[in-house]
């Protein structure tokens, strides 16, 4: 699965990201480095919480397995 992510300059320093594709997914860093990284973990997070409201449904014998996202 792949996201776009948005890194701005933040007026104190580092970045903020938003992901577009997730709403309300928003993190920061202090590096691009680290703002990519916060945004992996963002990702992940926001995925598991859809999960967790049962808003990710599945089919009775479906397989769900968890898939590696790289930025």
């Amino acid at each position: 699965m792949r996201f776009n992510i948005i890194l701005e300059p933040a007026e104190e320093g580092g970045y903020n990201v938003s992901v577009p594709a997730l709403d309300g997914c928003f993190t920061q860093g202090d590096s691009e480095q680290e703002a990519i990284e916060n945004a992996h973990e963002a990702i992940i997070c926001y995925l598991e919480g859809l999960e967790k409201l049962n808003q990710i449904k599945s089919k009775p014998g479906v397989i769900m397995q968890e898939l590696e996202i790289r930025l």
